[in-house]
């Protein structure tokens, strides 16, 4: 169980906040607010489980906290809701869907002698406030980080917090994680799951190693994008890239060794708009998958012959993942729409003791049992939405000049939708992304049609 220093830390993390806030210009210190409460505040279960209110923890207090002295501060400039009506209705659908999960969940259910309770009002009350925290980073990122330079701070913020964090790392790599329990008095995830290659990876203070590995992987892309459209410190920055593609390697995850390959030459290599094409097809991908798994069209059989092949064991954890998977789409089709809602309602109980039969590794599977494909749209939806405004913005622009740091961002963005098929890898930094890029995507749509209006009128001028 966490210890006081755990609970500390979260209490006092708000002053945190109120300095950064004090010292940095406004999206500079949202920045920080965010990747330093995401990086180095306690997991669950350390939280302040208030009534009537959702577990306050270090997914939600920064972002709340940095709405809070934003809204005092400076106000917000302009309507709290996307501008495009898609982007409006499904963040609607994303804070208040939950209400009607609750309301068609409120009996109880049984596995055998095991009963899961049913929600009831105040849960009504709480998911729509639990879902407003989650979005927060997104609403603010939306507001405060919609241009160029603001981009570029993420990027470093991205790569300042990589290097950071890869002294942490090491530690972990050479004497197993441990930093969490020295300091927070517990371990978050299961230790022999950070056991790999007869060594260790790093878990720190996240969830677990591949959320250690995920962030160290956006890291090297952003040094590497910085490098290529930086005019000064390129050299300092090429070695940072090639630092953290080392450290990379260290955190022994083949999952985002790969993305690191993947997405470092096309950061490097390719142009602004074909990455952001590139995005949207790894995007889609993303969104593909749920929708083909739930109309049973993905070959498993293939897929897990071709993983054999290759690796015996990692086919092994494949065939886990997709039986997990069918069992969990079996259970949530009998609330398709709506979902199961919490307390492990979604999952299979055993029917003597109560454990949790079923394991939930990706985020679309989690979402579709809890809220259901209302919940699965809205949420991949706000996703990946960005990217396809920011692509419908630059084929309308006709090689205009457009910020170059939008690329990297967008391919992180989609790489991590992509990562939500076998993980749960949604944080506050997903939720950056995806805020900061709708905000250009609207801001780029703002001036086209204020461009568009001015030539609409010198036309009429000329005419008359």
């Amino acid at each position: 169980m966490p210890n006081p220093i755990a609970f500390l830390a979260l209490a006092v993390f708000p002053l945190v906040v109120v300095a950064l806030y004090g010292r940095l210009r406004a999206d500079r210190a949202l920045v920080w607010s965010l990747m330093l409460g995401y990086l180095f505040l306690p997991e669950p279960p350390a939280v302040f489980d208030l009534p009537l209110m959702p577990p306050l923890n270090k997914h939600n207090i920064p972002a709340l906290m940095a709405f809070m002295i934003a809204l005092w501060r400076y106000g917000f400039n302009g309507p709290i809701l996307p501008q495009n009506l898609v982007g409006k209705v499904l963040l609607l659908l994303f804070v208040f869907s939950p209400v009607i999960t609750v309301f068609t969940n409120e009996e109880p259910i049984f596995f055998g002698q095991v009963g899961v309770e049913g929600h009831n009002f105040k849960h009504a009350l709480a998911l729509p406030i639990e879902q407003f925290l989650l979005i927060l980073p997104f609403l603010m990122a939306r507001q405060f980080l919609a241009d160029g330079g603001s981009q570029r701070e993420i990027l470093w913020a991205l790569m300042i917090g990589g290097l950071v964090y890869s002294l942490f790392m090491l530690i972990e790599i050479r004497l197993s994680p441990q930093l969490n329990l020295w300091i927070y008095g517990y371990y978050q995830h299961l230790f022999g799951q950070s056991i790999r290659a007869g060594g260790y990876r790093p878990v720190v203070f996240l969830y677990h190693g591949l959320w250690v590995a995920f962030f160290t992987m956006t890291a090297v892309v952003s040094a590497y994008a910085l490098w290529r459209n930086s005019k000064e410190t390129r050299f300092k920055l090429l070695m940072a890239a090639l630092y953290l593609t080392g450290i990379m390697i260290l955190a022994k995850s083949l999952g985002s060794l790969l993305f690191m390959v993947l997405l470092v030459p096309l950061v490097v290599l390719f142009s602004t708009g074909v990455q952001v094409r590139i995005a949207i097809v790894i995007g889609s991908i993303a969104l593909a998958y749920p929708i083909l798994k739930g109309a049973d069209l993905i070959p498993q059989d293939q897929l897990l012959a071709q993983a054999a092949a290759i690796d015996p064991q990692r086919a092994g954890s494949l065939e886990f993942r997709f039986d997990n998977e069918n069992t969990l789409l079996e259970r949530a089709y009998q609330k398709p729409i709506f979902g199961w809602g919490s307390f492990g309602r979604n999952h299979i109980l055993d029917p003597v003791n109560g454990n949790i039969l079923t394991v939930t590794d990706g985020r679309w599977i989690i979402v579709i049992g809890v809220y259901g494909w209302v919940g699965f749209i809205a949420e991949f939806g706000l996703l990946l939405l960005p990217l396809i405004l920011l692509g419908r913005e630059i084929a309308a622009r006709q090689g205009q000049e457009i910020s170059p740091y939008i690329g990297p961002l967008s391919l992180l963005l989609a790489i991590n939708a992509l990562d939500m098929l076998p993980n749960a890898t949604l944080t506050p930094l997903t939720w950056l992304l995806v805020g900061a890029l709708t905000g250009y995507a609207e801001k780029l749509r703002a001036e086209r049609l204020k461009i568009a209006k001015h030539s609409t009128a010198m036309k009429w001028q000329s005419v008359m």
